[in-house]
């Protein structure tokens, strides 16, 4: 006989949001339940963010010994250990992992059930032999790679963003399939470490992106030697020996030692009882209202496994707004209005809210850009790093979006999102006190610049002529 236990709130998914669910509930004193069948921490701690920024920062490395006599040091060139820099992925894995265990949850006040979930009605969730009931229940149950129904696909062996982390060798020739963040990412990072690399994009390489920034991340993907193909179909995959054969919609066959799969994601919804429980699927996840309450207002869905952005930072927010929703009440909704997102490569592409095409659709003619170049960054000039720039996007007065694209340009959007969200204001920044040198004077510069008609215009010259005629007397 199955056993049962009552809780204030049921979580279904340790990644981000059900552990910002789970752990902000109990902090306030619910009782919490959080199951998860798999690791601890989701796809961004163990497959994800963490392990992919980690082969990005060896492969940096490895870059900076194959760039000759630059700032007149030169380095000897570079012997990659493949097999030490997958161990340096998993340490970092493990340093993090510890803030995700189930060890840090129950400190917290929650109790961890091991186990796949099935909802059984809107207030019971099956685990095992148990039956747990609560009035709120919390969907976060993640995404996955997404499988592109490309002939033969099912019959071969490729690599998606989970098998990717088991590799022991280095790829003599990867092809990528997807042209996205992931894709151009480890594009990037495997070919510095010596791979061969092809990347097959069926469209446009990051279409959501500044078309500018795009470019320069583009030309720099290319001069490292990464090959990519756009607009391309393909017709066929097939095992070749111990590598794949990739037959394009041409008839051209690509030969390689690995293939990685990185076309989009897909949400896991499928088996966990949704309609029992009167929660309805959209277009490509569960479809949610702003409070991220579901089609049953009695269950909540967060993060990848509902409809919109499929970001680890976004799941963390829809945590933060179900936790209030449930624990103190508050009808906390979402904005994306001031949603960011990074392209990790080399250079970064950091973009938050809209971008320059974007806001001209919505907008037209109201739109107004204005721009700083790194080249007229002295942080910048003194690293030798000056490609990239900073895009503003302004409508009347208010500031909508912003593209950095640079070294480090990640690290610079928060002032940003400060500003978009009206929590703080150009003219502020401008007339900030910043440590000198530092990139992030780039957005000092810029804002300034938006504010100099006014400070240098001719209202301010008449007054400054009346002072100084007033002080001579």
């Amino acid at each position: 006989m199955a056993s049962s236990a009552a809780f204030d709130v049921i979580v279904i998914g340790a990644g981000a949001g059900g552990l910002t669910v789970a752990g902000g509930c109990a902090m306030w004193g619910l009782r919490a339940a959080l199951i998860e069948e798999g690791e601890m921490g989701g796809d961004c701690l163990n497959t994800g963010c963490v392990p992919s920024k980690a082969l990005i920062a060896a492969a940096h490395r490895a870059h900076e010994g194959q760039q000759g006599g630059r700032l007149g040091i030169t380095l000897a060139p570079p012997k990659v250990d493949f097999p030490a820099v997958m161990a340096h992925v998993h340490q970092a894995i493990e340093t993090i992992a510890p803030i995700d265990s189930q060890e840090h949850m129950e400190e917290l006040g929650v109790t961890v059930f091991r186990g796949r979930a099935t909802l059984l009605n809107d207030r019971t969730v099956q685990v095992g032999k148990q039956q747990l009931r609560a009035k709120r229940i919390v969907i976060a149950t993640g995404s996955r790679a997404k499988a592109p129904p490309i002939p033969g696909l099912d019959g071969v062996s490729y690599l998606t963003n989970t098998s990717l982390w088991q590799l022991d060798k280095l790829p003599d020739h990867l092809i990528i399939i997807g042209a996205g963040a992931i894709g151009l990412e480890m594009a990037q990072s495997f070919r510095r470490l010596g791979s061969k690399v092809t990347v097959l994009e069926a469209f446009k390489p990051m279409p959501r992106d500044d078309a500018e920034g795009a470019a320069l991340v583009l030309a720099s993907l290319a001069k490292d030697g990464v090959k990519i193909k756009s607009g391309v179909s393909i017709a066929s995959v097939a095992q070749a020996g111990d590598g794949i054969a990739v037959t394009l919609g041409d008839g051209a066959v690509i030969d390689a030692s690995h293939l990685l799969v990185a076309a989009g994601r897909a949400p896991n919804v499928e088996n966990l009882g949704l309609e029992a429980a009167g929660v309805k699927l959209g277009k490509d996840g569960i479809a949610v209202d702003a409070r991220r309450r579901t089609s049953n207002p009695r269950i909540f869905a967060v993060g990848d496994c509902r409809e919109g952005p499929r970001f680890t930072h976004a799941s963390g927010y829809d945590g933060s707004i179900v936790a209030m929703n449930i624990g103190l009440g508050v009808p906390a909704k979402a904005d994306w209005a001031a949603l960011p997102w990074v392209t990790y490569t080399d250079p970064e592409l950091a973009q938050i809210g809209l971008t320059e095409a974007a806001a001209r659709e919505k907008y037209g003619e109201k739109v107004s850009i204005f721009r700083h170049d790194f080249a007229e960054n002295d942080r910048a000039v003194a690293e030798g790093e000056t490609a990239g720039f900073l895009k503003v996007v302004k409508v009347g007065k208010k500031v909508v979006g912003a593209t950095i694209a640079g070294k480090g340009a990640g690290e610079l959007l928060l002032p940003w999102a400060q500003i978009i969200t009206g929590k703080a204001s150009t003219f502020a920044m401008g007339s900030a006190i910043i440590a000198y040198p530092n990139r992030s004077d780039i957005s000092k510069a810029l804002a300034f610049a938006m504010h100099q008609p006014l400070v240098f215009g001719s209202w301010a010259k008449r007054w400054a002529r009346l002072v100084s005629r007033l002080r001579s007397g």
